[in-house]
Order: C-alpha cells, then structure tokens, then sequence
C-alpha cells in the first residue's frame, strides 16, 4: 500500500493532468506523521538521485523542524552533500517565518543551499517564491520538480483555509510540479480545514491508533508511559482516488523501529475478520486429505464402467470400423444429390451437411449416449 504512493509519487503527473498529491494526517494519540513523512521524503529523495523519478529535483518547505535536521536525517540515510546540493532545495520558514529576526546572522549551512522566506501569512509570495526555487535548479524548460511541505498546520497559524487551499492547488496544476505531499496535524484544527485538503488531495493517508482511546486499559499510575507505548504502532488507512473516479480504501499496520517506520499488512485483524465471518456450524467446511481421496474413488451411478471392453466417449460422431461405410454419411450424399436435382430443375433449398469432424453434435443426435441408462 505504502509502496503504492511511493510510486505514485515517483511517477508523478500525467500529461494533461494534475500533479498526484499526498495527504499525512496524525493526531495526538499517534503523533508520528512526521515519522511517515521522512519515510515518503526518503523514498522520493532515493529515486530523484537514482534518476527514476519523473521530477529531476526537490522543493523542501521546512515550518517546523529546522534545515539542519533535514540536512543531518538524509545524510545518516547515504546521501552525500555533493548529491544534495544539485537536486534539492530547502525553502526556509522554520528560521524567520515573519521577518523578526532580519538584524539577526541567517543560518547557513555551507554544504547546501537554503533559500530563506520571511513572510508565510503571503501565499501568492509563497507561491513565487516555490516555483522560482525549483525553475533554479532544473531550469525553465519542461523539466519537473517535486514538492514537500513539512508541515500545512504551520501555514494555517498565518494563512486562512481558502488562501492555503489556492496555493496547494495552483501547486499542483503548475506544468513544472511532477508531485506533492504535505503534513497536517488533523485535531489542531477545524474539520473544513482536513476537508479541504482531502479535497485536494488524491492520496491521503491517516494514522490512527489500533484500538480506540475508549477501549484502551491505561495503569492509574502511569497512564501517559502507556499512552507512549501504544503511540509506537498504529494502523494507516490510506484514501487513493483513482483516475477514473473512483476510491480505493486500504489499511496497513505500522511499527517505530530505529531505523524508522515499517509499514505491514494486519494480521490479526484479517483472521479475526475472516473467523467472524465463517458461520457457526457442527461439520467442517474444509475436507481433509483422506476425504478427498475417498471422494475420487466414489464410482457414479450411470458412468460407463467398461465390463472388460474399451471405455469410448461420446465426441458427437462415433467412430467406424475399417470397412464399414456410415449410413449417415450415405444419406448426406444421397440428400447432395437430390439437392442438385432441384437445383437443376428451378427449386431452390438450403441444406446444411456437416463436413468437420470438429463441429458441435447435431440436434437430432442423443447428446446421453455415453451413459449407461
């Protein structure tokens, strides 16, 4: 499932159509988003500097983790500063989002190049300044470049719904976007605000806990300590909307690992649903080995048994002995002929001779004659 948008992200968009967009959607009780949003970052990362990815570079919008973590998590992953530095830029709103710090040293990081961005309430601004940074670096012929935002619930702090909206949007459907994704912390804000981002959206992938908070036994001493080990694994139900209209609706079991997120079918939760649905009987539904073979030996009341003699299947037309002429076929000839008399004398008919050994049985042949009745 996972592996499905990371292709889809790969890929990217189609001619004539908008860039595929992702969702990640988290909330208190599984605040691991951004977990899944480094994994999908990766992924995309490995294929733009393998060059199998339909974008040939990346746009990072960094709100809430600073460049820094991003530049150290993707060289911890393999990837070289050299590399970095020719396919991926970091728009910068983590250091200054509103210009306060103008007097103040920027942050530089000499192995990459960053772009700064001092006024995050301005989406048009925004909007420019993202399509200038990824027309800098693979210029400004039809070459593609990919999106991420790491965080769309630091951009509704300055920006309403509707502005936010229009700048994902215009995003999407600018020629030079092969894909996007972003990240919401969904309990944060309005419900028309997650809506209108699944709106947006043709993928959207929501972690949610695997047991409900109602259902769960937190210790009266240690309920937070619980609420931590829980918040280690999950579920991911992922939206994807297909080209032609319609929702395909999948979930998988995630669990933390040092190494990072790992994304797996669900188990338990297929065998109990497949349990759940067998009905409650007192016999088996499934034969066991002996059964079958005792069922194979079962002899059927009017099969032919052969009594000595060669077993022949009826094919529709039997067989003759060597010099032994078929009355049928004597009477097609006869019947051939008395057609051409007709013919010859001004009457016309439509008689049909079957001439193929191949050809189905005719009606008037006994399709039971293989039976002992």
């Amino acid at each position: 499932m996972t592996e499905t948008i990371c292709r889809t992200l790969r890929d990217g968009a189609f001619g004539g159509e908008h860039a595929p967009a992702l969702t990640i959607k988290d909330t208190l009780q599984v605040p691991l988003g951004f977990k899944a949003f480094d994994h999908f970052l990766c992924s995309l990362v490995h294929n733009i500097s393998l060059e199998k990815s339909q974008a040939c570079g990346l746009v990072l919008v960094v709100l809430e983790r600073s460049p820094v973590f991003y530049f150290d998590m993707l060289k911890s992953r393999g990837f070289d500063a050299a590399s970095l530095n020719k396919w991926l830029r970091i728009l910068d709103l983590y250091s200054d989002p509103l210009g306060w710090k103008d007097r103040l040293p920027n942050l530089q990081i000499s192995e990459i190049v960053l772009n700064a961005f001092k006024d995050v309430g301005d989406m048009e601004k925004l909007f420019t300044t993202i399509v200038d940074v990824g027309k800098g670096m693979v210029g400004q012929s039809k070459v593609r470049f990919s999106l991420a935002i790491d965080s769309i619930s630091a951009v509704l702090r300055h920006a309403s719904v509707p502005s936010m909206s229009g700048l994902l949007s215009n995003l999407r459907s600018h020629d030079q976007v092969s894909s996007t994704f972003w990240l919401i912390h969904s309990d944060l804000h309005e419900a028309r605000a997650t809506l209108a981002l699944e709106y947006i959206s043709s993928m959207i992938a929501s972690l949610d806990p695997m047991t409900p908070l109602g259902d769960r036994q937190l210790s009266p001493a240690g309920s937070m300590s619980n609420l931590g080990e829980i918040s280690q694994s999950g579920k991911c139900n992922v939206r994807l909307k297909r080209r032609n209209g319609r929702v395909k609706v999948l979930v998988e079991e995630f669990h933390i690992e040092q190494s990072g997120i790992k994304f797996g079918p669900i188990v338990d939760e297929n065998v109990m649903i497949n349990q759940n649905l067998l009905p409650k009987v007192q016999f088996n539904l499934v034969l066991t080995e002996k059964e079958r073979v005792d069922r194979a030996r079962v002899v059927l009341p009017f099969e032919h048994q052969g009594n000595g003699k060669t077993i022949q299947i009826y094919d529709g037309r039997r067989s003759l002995p060597e010099g032994q002429t078929d009355p049928h076929l004597v009477r097609q000839i006869e019947d051939t002929s008395k057609l051409t008399r007709e013919t010859n004398s001004g009457k016309g008919e439509i008689h049909y001779l079957r001439d193929s050994e191949d050809e189905q049985p005719d009606s008037d042949e006994d399709p039971d004659d293989d039976l002992d009745i």
